[in-house]
């Protein structure tokens, strides 16, 4: 169950021929009414039509929607003037078929930059699909398939706080490479939550979360996260206990994304500490998951620590030099700037599919923990096909 395991909330899915395969490709979220919500978006210039019209319909709506609509298969970016009109378009539609404000409406479009919108084909389904939409585990699932590009499983999850419920789906496989938000996610809950709760909540919980994952370094034109609350529990937890919960839920969708990325084959947990503070140390551990050299030690199980030390010293942070020390599994290979001369043999034999990365980089208190993966031959071809 993900967007419909707390109460209030609703979904469906339909396959309107937006993707060639015929999958599932439209999909809505739905409030009983306009609640409270919150949103982070992508900080790309190139901001695609839908994300500008959701950041204009939260600020009309000051913070309370009705619902979502997303579609995968194009991402509506690169449109001009006729994709904000289908982001429009889409927004009506729905607002029509839900009898609410066109600004209770959030748009979502995910998948190849530059195509238009079929919008003969979105317009028409819209209202069968808000007719179909339901409270069940499977219209929630359906939901989630349906904004599913190059991931190869659907992204869900759930939390429990102390008398509400929170759950999320998300999709996001490549282009990851976060600032402010990552790919698509829609989280909802059933807490008492003002929309200010919400953003305050939101924006902890995707920093520790979203924003500490890293693919392939790419920041997309699309990258949405948003949460709603029904407040159907009546449960008014504090921003601590909620932000608990929402983190939890985008924890679990994030890791699902960097498990998914694009021809990767394991998932590296990197730590750095000793840094000047946390903002510092996750510009360093993102520094390091830029590296394509570094990713391609990844992919071969090979601690090549040298080429960490390459990239935490580029990056333009404060690190002390002669207190640099890197681990593999917990094997320290570089201790005060220098090779502790151990088996790089053994330690490699530790290197066999997931593993973890330890950074210090002097005796500040910033820390902070990335999940990153391997750069393969096979995100190499796949990424060099034509789309």
């Amino acid at each position: 169950m993900s967007v419909t395991f707390p109460k209030g909330f609703r979904a469906a899915a339909s396959a309107v021929g937006i993707k060639p395969s015929g999958a599932l490709d439209l999909s809505l979220v739905l409030a009983t009414g306009a609640v409270p919500a919150a949103a982070v978006f992508t900080h790309n210039a190139a901001a695609a039509p839908p994300v500008h019209l959701s950041r204009r319909h939260m600020q009309e709506s000051a913070g309370r929607i009705r619902g979502v609509i997303l579609n995968s298969g194009c991402a509506n970016a690169a449109t001009g003037e006729r994709g904000a009109q289908a982001a429009q378009q889409m927004s009506a539609a729905t607002a029509e078929a839900v009898n609410c404000q066109a600004a209770e409406v959030l748009v979502c479009s995910t998948g190849p930059i530059g195509p238009h919108l079929p919008m003969d084909k979105i317009g028409p389904a819209v209202p069968a699909l808000a007719a179909r939409a339901a409270s069940t585990p499977e219209a929630g699932r359906d939901a989630a398939d349906g904004i599913l590009t190059t991931d190869t499983f659907r992204k869900q999850a759930k939390a429990t706080g102390a008398g509400f419920k929170v759950g999320g789906m998300a999709k996001g496989a490549g282009m990851i490479r976060p600032r402010m938000a990552t790919m698509l996610a829609v989280v909802t809950t059933d807490a008492v939550a003002s929309p200010a709760r919400l953003q305050d909540a939101l924006r902890h919980a995707a920093d520790e979360t979203f924003n500490s994952i890293n693919i392939d370094g790419c920041e997309s034109t699309n990258d949405t996260v948003i949460l709603m609350a029904s407040g159907e529990s009546a449960t008014e937890p504090s921003l601590e206990v909620l932000t608990q919960a929402v983190r939890s839920v985008c924890a679990g969708l994030a890791r699902d994304i960097v498990v998914d990325a694009e021809e990767s084959t394991r998932v590296i947990t990197l730590r750095v500490s000793g840094a000047a503070d946390n903002d510092s140390a996750r510009r360093m551990g993102m520094a390091i998951a830029d590296s394509d050299l570094v990713r391609c030690s990844f992919y071969g199980g090979d601690p090549n620590w040298g080429r960490l030390v390459a990239a935490v010293g580029a990056c333009g942070e404060p690190v002390e030099a002669a207190l640099l020390g890197i681990s593999y599994q917990g094997v320290p290979v570089a201790a005060k700037g220098m090779f502790t001369g151990v088996d790089l043999a053994a330690v490699e034999a530790l290197l066999e599919g997931d593993f973890e990365v330890d950074v210090t980089v002097g005796e500040g208190p910033g820390v902070a923990e990335i999940l990153t993966c391997d750069l393969t031959p096979g995100y190499v071809t796949y990424n060099g096909e034509p789309s």
